[in-house]
């Protein structure tokens, strides 16, 4: 516990932290003038409901906002937290000083590992906040119309939409993971995050083609968009089992990994 309370505390003494957290909350903000300004035009079968009706209900800013965030910007900012977590420290020269006391390494690189993970959750509740209260604000709270055409309560679908983003953060934490094992490799933090955030393009583009099917079921990016089927009626379970099972065992996989490697590290170096 003292070292997460360390690694907690020294987060919010970092600049980068409130910056990473401003550009998410940017977010919606960008979202609600887009929709207010958006004029009525024919939706492009492509984009989900509560992109192209953004404007009729502050619940589905949430929403628009939550399926930019899984779609790039929260692996992308849990990349760069999680890649900081052991390579800013190797930059800096602080690491050997960690390593050379008489500490648990494994406790070290968990508390680091929690507090990239907690990093990325206030992030995605800030949002999920000023979402809630600007696109209330914007366009008025009603029920939501989900994608098989029920209609839900505004308390059910904030419920809803609160589990939501919560399996959108369970997914960037694979990403925030890649980092955390990379920076324990490379020692530097702009090559660990620029891995990660690589890694999970490619295998986005390559969920994209039917040629690569077969690799959909084990790689964690292509259940991104996962979170939709709590809007189904019924909703549709299995997909979202298959996300988080997905999700263990990569970050369980990479986790064990990092430590291995974690374990072998050199103080000298």
């Amino acid at each position: 516990m003292t070292s997460l309370r360390l690694e907690i505390v020294k987060i919010l003494r970092q600049r980068r932290t409130y910056l990473g957290w401003i550009g998410l909350v940017l977010v919606p903000v960008i979202v609600i003038v887009a929709g207010a300004l958006q004029k009525p035009h024919r939706p492009d079968p492509g984009d989900p409901p509560f992109v192209t009706h953004v404007s009729q209900n502050g619940l589905l800013v949430m929403l628009a906002v939550l399926y930019a965030l899984a779609s790039f910007l929260l692996p992308i900012i849990a990349a760069m937290g999680g890649a900081s977590s052991v390579a800013s420290e190797a930059e800096a020269g602080t690491l050997k000083t960690w390593l050379t006391r008489p500490v648990s390494r494994t406790g070290v690189l968990l508390a680091k590992w929690a507090t990239a993970v907690l990093y990325a959750l206030v992030g995605a509740a800030l949002v999920a906040v000023v979402s809630l209260v600007a696109g209330v604000a914007a366009f008025g709270l009603h029920p939501l119309v989900t994608l098989s055409g029920t209609t839900l309560g505004p308390w059910h679908a904030l419920e809803l939409i609160a589990v939501a983003y919560l399996l959108v953060v369970a997914g960037a934490v694979c990403s925030l993971t890649i980092a955390l094992l990379l920076s324990t490799v490379t020692n530097s933090s702009l090559t660990a995050a620029t891995i990660a955030i690589a890694v999970f393009t490619v295998l986005t583009v390559l969920n994209a083609f039917s040629v690569f099917d077969f690799m959909k079921p084990y790689t964690y990016s292509a259940y991104r968009l996962t979170f939709v089927n709590l809007f189904r009626s019924p909703i549709y379970w299995q997909p979202i089992r298959r996300a988080l099972v997905d999700y263990g065992v990569t970050v369980g996989a990479l986790l064990t990994v990092a430590w291995l490697v974690f374990g072998r590290k050199d103080v000298l170096t």
